[in-house]
């Protein structure tokens, strides 16, 4: 066994480089089961950012949709629920056009809805009518807000027909075993799904068209999740009315409806996109559900008859927070699954026999555990005597040591959303920073999914508050205990975590590098421009607007880059919708313009989150490139520099 070499922290060689991490990697996502087939969405980002369905069936792969479409809906701009498939055909959206497909089987895509502003996602089969169910988005009234309806379109495509409309939302519309009752959510503005749905179900006359309309549960302090029948005909969904999502169910009549199993567990998760569900049906009585609690994922069977719950012994949980979908069928279900120790893969479980088969994974990619850093569960004191959540990662290299005495460089990264989570789960982007000598901390801050409802909303009116204190807590507590060097402290975060990047580094003087991607920098600006999925957002997250805009401006980085206290890289997608260039590149001269350490880096082609191989390859290089430039050390690898203002 040779001797480790001695060398600072963030210069070690790495044999996770981009390329691995890129190579043989896709995303995993939308699992279905239809007969004897599995089928899944693979996103690859070797065939810029492509998104492909795939069928399994007797141990054999094929892609379905072919080369120059892409299956991908931009309603809600975050999309899935892109696809569906009934009796071997295969509808889904295309993102060039927005338009939806027909595939038969052995024939090319056919398009079955004009070619106009009109957006699909969340589609069902109605087989006994020869149409989908699904959400439209309507973006055809110029200088308007999209209409967003539920509506029917024929198999073979032809007149729509608008199911419901009148509220700003629809999602999960879900048809009854029997094909009579037809169930779907809606929310109106302000409000976001997490903070209060409405649970709606319709009799389905033999014509397609919807009677007798009945709310049956939520409403604006109250999230509902996941609508579902049983086999035998019976509603079940997801509700936090105890502030906590938990199972329930509608046994029919004036009968209440019943909490299957009481937890201060979550059962559900924040709906950024379609199609989520985190529990399925074995039989009328039992339920195969995945939970969080304690930030932890787990797996467990429901007997509702007897009013027991049983975790599974699966070496796989479902995939918190944005792909969980359970589907069940022919005595099986399939999940997109996630471990600390495996790679996210395609899971098909036996319900009878309990063993499982992983169908795909991932990345193909081996690592050696030397280099791999897995996952400290860490709970920390922050403010008002409040507790926060993260996990934490050493660094981790076989081949190296760092010299006598010196700490760790940390990163801290704060996720999206803001209203999501992170877990501990295996991810090679954070092994890419862990082998090279980096400690990082992934922090799962007041706002985060998976600790309840009250948790979740401690981030409520205290947006770039609460998420940069916890941060900072969270890096503060590994400094106290000697585990990082206090004195080269990293944040970095995309999107809303971005905002909490630029909040962190304008407000305070903690940190001594940041990156951003596609941050927002200016939160006024997202309130008036973008997109309608998030356009009342902020309403809850800071306060109403333009009635409070004294609040948005106080809380904008952009207002306060004068204060700015670190070296500031920032990346963005230049199509991005959700936050538009102009937020990075209105930071970027404002950093200049104070003489600090600010480097930019936009892409052509892409949106909101990077989806193309080799502009997420150059986006890691340039960040490792650029915190070795600021904090002094020289990374083991070729690559191309970054031009940096200001150093």
């Amino acid at each position: 066994m040779t001797m480790p070499i001695t060398a600072p922290y963030g210069s070690w060689k790495s044999p996770i480089t981009a390329e691995v991490l890129l190579g043989n990697t896709v995303s995993l996502s939308q699992p279905l089961i239809e007969g004897a087939s599995v089928y899944w969405v693979e996103g690859r980002p070797q065939e810029a950012g492509r998104s492909v369905v795939v069928r399994w069936a007797a141990g054999a792969y094929e892609d379905v949709t072919p080369p120059g479409f892409n299956v991908r809906t931009r309603v809600h701009e975050y999309g899935s629920g892109s696809y569906t498939v009934g009796d071997g055909v295969v509808y889904f959206a295309n993102f060039a056009d927005q338009r939806v497909y027909r595939q038969r089987p052995g024939e090319a895509p056919q398009a079955i809805t004009p070619e106009t502003a009109l957006r699909y996602a969340d589609f069902i089969v109605d087989t006994a009518r020869e149409r989908l169910i699904c959400v439209r988005e309507d973006h055809r009234p110029a200088g308007r807000e999209a209409i967003n309806t539920l509506v029917a379109l024929p198999f073979e495509g032809g007149e729509q027909r608008v199911l419901a409309e009148g509220n700003d939302f629809y999602a999960a519309p879900r048809l009854s075993p029997d094909g009579r009752r037809l169930a779907w959510l809606t929310w109106n503005h302000p409000n976001m799904p997490w903070d209060g749905t409405e649970l709606w179900t319709a009799d389905v006359a033999a014509d397609g068209s919807l009677h007798n309309r009945q709310l049956m549960a939520g409403g604006p302090a109250e999230s509902i999740f996941q609508p579902e029948w049983s086999p035998d005909g019976v509603l079940h969904f997801i509700s936090d009315r105890s502030g906590w999502w938990n199972l329930y169910r509608l046994p029919g009549g004036d009968v209440p409806a019943e909490c299957l199993y009481a937890m201060d567990a979550d059962f559900g998760m924040a709906q950024w996109v379609f199609g989520l569900g985190t529990y399925a049906f074995e039989s009328p009585s039992r339920i195969v559900c995945a939970y969080t609690r304690d930030g932890q994922a787990h797996m467990a069977r429901l007997d509702t008859a007897a009013g027991t719950l049983t975790p599974l012994d699966l070496p796989y949980a479902l995939a918190f927070p944005s792909h969980g979908r359970i589907v069940a069928g022919q005595g099986q279900l399939a999940y997109i699954g996630t471990s600390a120790t495996r790679p996210s893969a395609v899971v098909l479980f036996d319900s009878a026999g309990g063993g499982h088969q992983v169908l795909r994974a991932s990345t193909t990619v081996a690592i050696d555990d030397g280099y791999i850093a897995l996952a400290q569960s860490i709970e920390f004191p922050t403010e008002n005597g409040l507790t926060a959540y993260g996990y934490y990662y050493p660094p981790r290299n076989r081949d190296y040591e760092a010299p006598a005495g010196e700490l760790p460089p940390l990163i801290v990264t704060s996720h999206g959303g803001p209203t999501s989570a992170t877990t501990g789960d295996w991810d090679l982007a954070v092994q890419y920073w862990t082998s090279r000598g980096f400690a990082f901390l992934d922090v799962n801050y007041g706002g985060s999914t998976g600790y309840g409802r009250a948790y979740r909303q401690r981030l409520n009116d205290n947006w770039g508050i609460v998420d940069v204190d916890d941060c900072i807590n969270g890096a503060r507590y590994l400094a106290a205990r000697g585990l990082v060097d206090g004195e080269r402290l990293i944040i970095r975060g995309g999107s809303a975590g971005g905002y909490t990047t630029l909040c962190a580094i304008t407000h305070h003087d903690v940190f001594r590098a940041a990156a951003s991607y596609f941050g927002v920098s200016d939160a006024e600006a997202l309130a008036r421009d973008t997109h309608k999925f998030e356009s009342r957002y902020t309403d809850n997250l800071i306060g109403p607007y333009p009635e409070r805009k004294d609040i948005y401006v106080a809380r904008s980085p952009i207002h306060v880059a004068d204060r700015c206290s670190a070296a500031l890289i920032l990346f963005q997608g230049l199509d991005d919708e959700v936050v538009p260039p102009n937020q990075s590149e209105a930071m970027f001269t404002a950093a200049r313009n104070k003489e600090l350490p600010v480097a930019y880096i936009s892409f052509e082609g892409e949106g909101h989150g990077f989806r193309r191989a080799e502009n997420i390859k150059r986006a890691l290089e340039a960040e490792l490139y650029f915190y070795g430039r600021v904090l002094g050390f020289e990374p083991d690898e070729v690559i191309e520099p970054v031009e940096i203002e200001n150093l």
